[in-house]
């Protein structure tokens, strides 16, 4: 089965814009579906290409970089002869599979792209890490293209739905409610994709069998081999990074969401954890969200960066996490969280998804946070802080059965010179009530 990821079309914007001035560097978390992507992308829009894996790279080509690297006339040649390939000018394009554990080939790209006879993609992750780019000049002729896991509009595509997809999006842009009975197949749909999450793998099991036992498995094998990666990886600071990856369920089932290193280690300081936050950041296993101080129009010139919400970048991996026990999730977690009948978590499990589809749309994350120990009516959260339609808006998520905003009453009139329109992201249809627009959170990503 193959899927339908948006991220091909941004491939085709940029081998049309290119035109081999660039390469392209696909990046993402292990398992999000970079090199199936770049491979699949190769064999429909070229008349050849090369995929070299540097996970497992053949002596034989280990000896060609090593050897030839120097001479792009001679490398190209080697390595077309080596692999039985047939190169066409500005007809083929070599392929980089997980370039961070070879940085000499990312190097080399300034020297490839200057010979312009072929097109470049590279995949990787973690590649950030000082130990992968460790002694080599990173490569201004670089375009990166990050890979998340399938959004619901993905998913939608995968199961057959498109249709109702383009239909939840006229609503969104009319602002008209869906009606009842679509409204509650759409959320069906959408409490289906926080299962199952958006890793490729598990949302093709989804649609070949249906069996969340089978899902569960893939997952855990997921959340296995990014604790794997921490051991191997994260060096001096797989202790720390370990913690908070094992802790990050715990600390987004509170109410306050806001992570508090105390509770994993007393006296901890953020600063002695600051390396270890950004290697899951870097890994693209988490999506930090930073307190913006001023919601100005300039949203991150405010940041405490010491304050901030972890939330992990699949929805569900964060669900196998956090209910991890025996074989496989027990069938009824799950049937709650479908029937909107799980009374635990399910704002953690909201507001990760939330987080997930605005990252995946292109938004920073930002929440707006404000404590007064002397008056405590003074005190605001709010959820997440975006910019549309070029203002900074407020943007809470609630359960279907909330009864008031008072945070987001106090904030808008605070900064109602400030702000644009403020929303609302609830288990309801749309509803345009108090200045304030009410979006079903399957609507989260057309933000």
């Amino acid at each position: 089965m193959k899927l339908k990821r948006k991220a091909y079309a941004k491939l085709l914007k940029w081998k049309e814009m290119s035109s081999g001035s660039t390469a392209l560097l696909l990046s993402g978390a292990r398992r999000v579906g970079k090199s199936f992507l770049a491979e699949t992308f190769a064999i429909n829009e070229y008349k050849s290409y090369i995929l070299i894996d540097f996970s497992k790279l053949h002596p034989d080509v280990q000896s060609i970089f090593e050897q030839h690297s120097h001479d792009i006339p001679v490398f190209l040649t080697s390595l077309a002869l080596s692999l039985k390939v047939k190169l066409y000018k500005r007809e083929s394009v070599i392929i980089f599979d997980e370039v961070q554990l070879y940085p000499q080939a990312r190097q080399m790209i300034k020297h490839l792209v200057a010979d312009g006879r072929y097109d470049y993609i590279e995949t990787g992750s973690l590649l950030s890490l000082k130990q992968n780019v460790k002694d080599i000049l990173i490569p201004s002729e670089e375009e990166e293209l990050e890979m998340h896991p399938l959004d619901f509009e993905e998913f939608l595509h995968a199961i057959g739905s498109e249709d109702m997809y383009d239909f939840i999006f006229d609503c969104y842009t009319k602002r008209t409610p869906l009606g009842q009975a679509l409204h509650l197949s759409a959320m069906r749909d959408f409490r289906t994709y926080m299962l199952v999450g958006g890793m490729p793998q598990a949302v093709i099991t989804y649609v070949q069998s249906q069996d969340f036992e089978k899902i569960d498995i893939v997952k855990k094998k997921i959340l296995n081999l990014y604790r794997v990666d921490i051991g191997k990886y994260a060096g001096v600071h797989k202790g720390k990074v370990s913690a908070i990856f094992d802790s990050l369920p715990g600390q987004l089932s509170k109410k306050e969401k806001k992570y508090k290193l105390s509770s994993m280690k007393k006296n901890a300081r953020h600063r002695s954890y600051e390396d270890a936050f950004m290697w899951l950041s870097d890994a693209m296993i988490t999506n930090p969200c930073y307190n913006a101080t001023d919601p100005a129009f300039a949203i991150g010139l405010s940041l405490d960066h010491s304050t901030q919400k972890i939330y992990m970048a699949d929805t569900g991996l964060l669900v196998t996490h956090a209910f991890w026990g025996g074989d496989f999730i027990d069938n009824e977690i799950y049937n709650a969280i479908l029937l909107d009948k799980l009374n635990i978590n399910e704002g953690m499990i909201m507001e990760n998804i939330v987080a997930q589809l605005l990252r995946a749309s292109g938004h920073k994350l930002f929440f707006y946070s404000r404590s007064d120990s002397q008056v405590r009516k003074n005190n605001m959260e709010i959820d997440f802080m975006i910019r549309h339609k070029n203002k900074p808006s407020p943007v809470e998520v609630k359960s279907s059965a909330y009864k008031k905003h008072s945070s987001l009453d106090k904030f808008m009139t605070k900064f109602e010179k400030k702000i644009g329109e403020s929303f609302i992201l609830y288990q309801k249809d749309v509803l345009i009530k108090d200045n304030v627009i009410h979006f079903p959170v399957y609507m989260a990503g057309m933000l």
